[in-house]
Parts: structure tokens; sequence; C-alpha cells
């Protein structure tokens, strides 16, 4: 089912990077389900898990991942954010890692002993904005620093779990602009662009 092949791309995602990439020392991730009105990164050695989910079984909220900290990398992304020209990077000292980090990083890195910086996205969502931040924060690449942004381009819950087709099909037409537009084979030069105006270009973009 959906769930069970999620689970399955996401426990091969340590080794997306390739055979001839750096070792990974440490990651970066960007949720979703963090937003602030400036950027903002964990600083903490040790964040705690932040459960931020509801209605679900009690074992869910008992999960553990006990992946560390990386101050270090935590100030690394402030300085490149800084000189890309955003002065207000926020130093988050006392959140944990919510459900966009350690669900996904607990299939592809169960060991946990990977350091990891989590990263907010800004209020607005503005497209320049954040393509702005992925190019200051490239160089980190090649640095040995995985860099994830964690969501799903389909968040309806009920169509998930029910049997909405209309739901389905606009999520599958929205995900296969995506792909063209992300993918391997789509324009790299067009991708900027395309991604700029995803919001009125994109088939079923707020469906």
């Amino acid at each position: 089912n959906t769930w069970r092949k999620m689970a399955s791309n996401l426990s091969q995602l340590a080794k997306l990077p390739g055979p001839n990439a750096p070792k990974v020392k440490a990651i970066l991730v960007a949720s979703a389900h963090w937003e602030t009105e400036a950027p903002a990164v964990t600083v903490a050695a040790n964040p705690p898990l932040l459960y931020d989910y509801y209605g679900f079984p009690p074992e869910t909220y008992e999960i553990e991942w006990p992946a560390p900290g990386e101050p270090d990398l935590a100030q690394r992304v402030k300085r490149l954010l800084t000189g890309a020209g955003f002065p207000n990077v926020l130093e988050e000292k006392s959140r944990g890692f919510d459900h966009g980090v350690f669900i996904p990083l607990k299939l592809a890195f169960p060991a946990a002993d990977v350091p990891v910086v989590q990263l907010s996205l800004v209020q607005g969502l503005d497209p320049k904005t954040h393509l702005a931040m992925g190019k200051a924060l490239a160089p980190l690449r090649r640095e040995g620093v995985l860099i994830i942004g964690s969501g799903l381009s389909f968040h309806n819950m009920r169509a998930f779990f029910g049997a909405d087709e209309k739901a389905v099909a606009a999520a599958e037409s929205f995900d296969a602009w995506l792909d063209a537009t992300c993918g391997e084979d789509g324009d790299a030069s067009a991708r900027e662009p395309r991604l700029e105006r995803w919001a009125t270009d994109a088939p079923n973009a707020r469906a």
C-alpha cells in the first residue's frame, strides 16, 4: 500500500547521494511542519522529539530516535543565510525535532548516529524566499551535509484513508507537474521560474 511504499523509499534515503558522494557527516532538514517569521535553526546539542500530531495510537507517542544536534552546523547555516541577505536568522534552543524530521529519518537512519539540524520555513511560504535560502545553503552539500526538504506534496488525510477518487486524481496531476519540474529529466533553466509560479501554474496546486 501507499504507506509501505513510502517507508521502503525512505529506507533507501541514505543511499541517494551515490557511491562517490562524500560520507554524510550531518543532516539539515527543512520541515513543512515548522514556520517562523524569519529562518530559524535548532542549535541544541540534544534536541528532544516533538510529537506534533493528534489522534494516533498511544505507541506513536513513545517513538524514540535520539539523534544528536549539531550546534556548529547550525551556526554555519546561520552564517550562510545571513551572508545571502537574511539578517535575522533565529536560534531555537529548546524546540525538538518535529515528526517531519524524526519519522522519515528514523526509517532512513535508524541508528540515529548522524547529527541533525532542523531549519524552519518562513511564514507566507514565498517561493523566491525559499529558493534563495536553498541557493545560500548549497555549499553544505560539498561539505558532507545531506539537505532534506521534508513534507508531502499532498496532505489531504481524509483522501489518504478514504476513496476520494477526485482528490487522488488532483494530487496525481500536481505530482506529475512536480516531477516534470524538479526531476532529473526536467529543464534546469526553467525550473526556478516554474517553481516561483507553482501556486498559479501547477494543476490543482491548492486542491
